[in-house]
């Protein structure tokens, strides 16, 4: 085998005569899963065409170099293609008895789609004269070289697909044709000629016909497709470093094309949407694999049982190829229990032979990934750890969220296949441009294709849901809405779409993009307008699974939230008390904002204390519901952080309405807003800095806090623990004069209700040097807890609200891994986080800490925040569940080293 420079082989033999005992091989961030699953099927006996891996480090390195090939690499090539040709015993570019090869890519992390794909290389004028000999079958040979040139135009040469299409449908027309499989060879062959002659137009060369042109061509396109855009796309939604390169596998073709014996499918050993253990997918006879996977025929169902549930007239592979669906039965058994998982397979039957084409771990909804790994335990095939360790955290949200009213009215237009479940509804989008741009300006989107592509997939994540009026069950839009959890109908074969005009037709109605239509994913129904949702019930499998992670886990899950709604929603997700209130957001209801302006505006303290008076009974009021909402629970209350000139008003009106309440001329209240302005607020006058400056501001919330809690205690037996929170602290001293106040004012409520309460005052850290001199502040804190918004945007000097036009770019080129806004950056903000917990422990044995930024809801970050060893993170109500499995699976992971 050939060797780098690193001394480790670059090219992996499959299948036939080929040892398959190098670990590299199995190594799927060596040859990718693909590969490594090509030699693992091989390995235990399995129909695997024989082929062979170009590792992804030969990837890494010809992006990284001039994106060429050294002679030793084409040498060890050559060398792999004859072990093709010795297994099957074919030559490659042989005139008489052709060796066709596919050409596909295989990452280490499936990206479905998302990279280049060719197949029956190696057909030129010549050897299609072979094929069709060797075959005894004209059409079949005419078929495969059309499709050659289309795919191979596209993907290697660059040629517009759409240019095959048309005169595709030319042809179809003019001799009135509706499905491909009319067309005879001699139609085949006249359209092989159109199609070259679009290439040599659109090229200004003819088609390449030298196979080994072809072969390196193909390969170097598939390494290519790492870096396109919908490749760094779909990587960028999905968490997938943008180092780890994709590897080329190049494989004997199997055709499923060769007539009413042939077929091509896809497979899941269990039903990807619900987690049913049941056989599920589709196949085409005489077809090859991309008419399945782009949805260009619609295909028919396996199982007999799905055929007749589904009401379909077109017989199943059960009972069209009743042998080779038999064969295919076992190998999905001898499958999952080899991977011990629900896998995702491609095949082919070529004259009634199966040929297994690649085997993967099957992406699935949430919903059926909870009740897959709940069966699995029960069925002995893995255990407790394993099925918490099974679960995304992020894919419970597509579980989190309200589902379509069963009861509600329904104007359904037509249905769909049930492509991925969950409901959705907005406006009609009829490009992802469109879908992308009305999603950024807030509007609820559905994206409406004839059918999706890779291109199509920023606009597949801008959309509430997806809609197509061709494909199946495993084409392009399904699979990648529901890796996404976005709700798709597939299939609806009643929509015409107008691109032109902006308009469509479903069913018998007529649309205009923009107009408001609701997809339930679950029973693929197109409904018109939007219809109302229920909210989810949280029991069966994902309790089940959530109980087995509370057990796993160390760390506590509290939430952020300010509303007593938030709370009892946080309360049912298995919330453990509030981790960040900001009490702010309370400050801006209609009825009480004129007194905070009054109180912001006021030229003295007399001023502002008449204004706290009147805000005193509706903090006290806000506080008393949560309270009663989180009895028995911790709360920590933050006391206001932003500056005062957020509560200001900016319009003429509102000045005016506020002159009224006040008595204070207009132009007066304007000139003391514009002394309060500040260039750059974040940095201003805020949190403890108006604590300092209006003490008693804090003293009106602190006794907001203190009654309301002697008021919950004196109506119930169990009673939260107040956790008041000083933010923005970056002094020691800062701390301890605004702790000395909030004890002022705990006393003096006590003395006046007659009762006491157990409270705690700690502060927030997100000042880089508050967590420097953390184990100063630690003396006067009974907690800390980690304001990582903050926290990341005064250690990397980015805003939050205007980074994001430049961070995908950071992304891109590797100088952020992930946002850091979403996903916390380990080396520099978790350093900072990691020095301030040992310090603060080092001063204060048993000091409480805990996460409030956004970070409490990333799985990513949860492990960082396990092995630091904080006792708590907080998230928002919806991403409780997910932080609780995320703190089981870091546990888990810690408890392995």
């Amino acid at each position: 085998m050939t060797t780098t420079t690193a001394d480790t082989t670059a090219v992996y033999l499959f299948g036939g005569d080929a040892p398959h005992d190098d670990p590299r091989q199995r190594d799927k961030t060596v040859t990718g899963g693909k590969g490594a699953n090509l030699a693992e099927m091989a390995s235990i006996g399995l129909p695997v065409p024989p082929g062979f891996t170009m590792t992804t480090e030969e990837c890494l390195r010809y992006l990284g170099g001039d994106k060429s090939f050294s002679p030793a690499m084409r040498d060890e090539v050559a060398k792999a293609v004859r072990h093709i040709e010795r297994s099957v015993g074919k030559g490659f570019g042989d005139k008489a008895d052709p060796l066709l090869v596919s050409v596909r890519s295989g990452a280490a992390i499936s990206m479905p789609g998302m990279m280049d794909t060719v197949l029956n290389l190696g057909l030129n004028d010549e050897t299609v004269e072979g094929l069709a000999k060797v075959s005894e079958d004209e059409r079949f040979a005419w078929d495969s070289y059309r499709r050659f040139i289309q795919m191979y135009s596209d993907v290697v040469l660059g040629v517009d697909h759409g240019l095959f299409e048309e005169a595709l449908e030319i042809t179809k027309e003019d001799n009135g044709f509706y499905a491909d499989t009319e067309l005879s060879a001699d139609d085949w062959r006249t359209l092989v000629g159109e199609f070259k002659q679009i290439v040599e137009r659109e090229q200004g060369k003819p088609f390449p016909q030298d196979p080994q042109d072809q072969l390196w061509g193909a390969i170097g396109a598939v390494f290519d497709s790492w870096d396109t855009e919908r490749a760094k796309i779909y990587r960028r939604l999905n968490d997938i470093p943008h180092d780890m390169g994709t590897a080329v596998n190049v494989q004997a073709m199997v055709f499923g094309n060769m007539g009413d014996t042939s077929a091509t499918g896809v497979a899941f050993t269990r039903d990807p949407s619900t987690g049913e253990k049941a056989i599920y997918g589709e196949y085409l006879v005489n077809a090859q694999g991309e008419d399945v996977v782009a949805g260009i025929r619609t295909p028919q169902y396996l199982t007999k049982d799905a055929r007749e549930r589904a009401a379909a007239d077109k017989p199943s592979m059960e009972e069209q190829l009743p042998e080779a669906y038999e064969q295919l039965a076992r190998v999905f058994d001898l499958l999952e229990n080899h991977y011990r998982d629900m896998q995702d397979i491609e095949f082919t039957v070529e004259r009634g032979t199966l040929w297994m084409l690649q085997t993967r771990t099957g992406k699935r909804t949430a919903k059926a990934a909870l009740k897959m790994a709940v069966d699995m335990e029960s069925e002995g095939l893995i255990n407790r750890k394993e099925a918490v360790g099974r679960i995304d955290p992020m894919a419970l949200d597509q579980l989190l969220h309200p589902t379509l009213d069963p009861d509600a009215e329904r104007n359904v237009l037509t249905k769909g296949l049930p492509a991925s479940p969950g409901a959705a509804a907005g406006k009609i989008a009829l490009d992802a441009d469109t879908a992308e741009l009305w999603a950024n300006r807030g509007d609820k989107v559905i994206l409406v294709r004839v059918e999706t592509s890779p291109e199509d997939i920023h606009g597949m994540h801008a959309a509430q849901g997806v809609l197509t009026a061709r494909g199946g069950m495993t084409s392009h839009a399904a699979v990648v809405a529901r890796g996404m959890g976005r709700p798709c109908v597939s299939g609806a074969n009643g929509i015409a779409i107008d691109r032109n005009a902006r308009t469509l037709k479903i069913g018998q109605k007529d649309l205009k993009e923009g107009d408001e239509i609701t997809l339930d994913g679950g029973n693929g129904e197109v409904m018109l307008g939007i219809v109302p949702t229920v909210k989810p019930e949280l029991a069966g499998d994902f309790a089940t699974l959530m109980v087995w992670a509370d057990e796993l886990r160390r760390m506590r899950v509290r939430t952020n939230a300010e509303t007593p709604e938030d709370c009892r929603m946080a309360r049912q997700f298995g919330a453990e008390g509030i981790g960040l209130c900001r009490t702010e957001h309370m400050f801006f209801d209609a009825d009480r904002i004129l007194a905070v302006r009054e109180m912001i505006l006021a030229d003295d303290e007399a001023g502002r204390r008449r204004a706290l008076e009147r805000l005193l009974p509706e903090q006290r009021s806000d506080f008393v519901s949560i309270f009663e909402a989180m009895a028995g629970l911790p709360c920590t209350i933050r006391l206001l952080d932003p500056p005062l000139h957020e509560f200001l008003p900016t319009r003429d009106e509102d000045f005016a309405e506020l002159s009224d309440a006040t008595g204070l001329g207009v132009e007066h209240l304007k000139r003391r807003a514009s002394e309060l302005h500040e260039f750059n607020p974040m940095l201003g006058h805020r949190g403890c800095r108006l604590g300092i400056s209006y003490p008693e501001i804090y003293e009106m919330q602190a006794r907001a806090i203190f009654e309301a809690v002697c008021d919950v205690q004196a109506k119930s037996d169990e009673v939260p623990l107040p956790e008041i929170m000083i933010p923005l602290v970056a002094t020691k001293r800062e701390l301890a004069i605004l702790r000395a106040l909030v004890d002022r004012v705990a006393k003096a409520v006590f003395e006046e209700q007659g009762s006491t309460v157990e409270y705690l005052v700690g502060t927030m850290i997100e000042l880089p040097r508050a967590a420097l001199l953390a184990d100063e502040i630690a003396h006067e804190a009974a907690f800390f807890s980690f304001g990582t918004n903050d926290l990341t945007q005064t250690t990397l000097g980015l805003s939050r609200d205007d980074s994001s036009r430049f961070l995908n770019a950071y992304v891109d080129q590797g100088i952020f891994a992930r946002d850091p806004f979403v996903s916390l950056d380990i080396d520099g903000v978790g350093q900072l986080v990691e020095l301030a917990a040992e310090r603060g422990r080092k001063t204060r044995d048993g000091i409480k800490l805990g996460i409030c930024g956004e970070h409490g809801g990333d799985p990513a970050s949860i492990a960082f925040c396990e092995k630091v060893g904080l006792d708590y993170v907080s998230a928002s109500p919806y991403r409780v569940p997910i932080a609780r499995l995320a703190a089981a699976q870091a546990a888990l992971k810690a408890s392995k080293g």
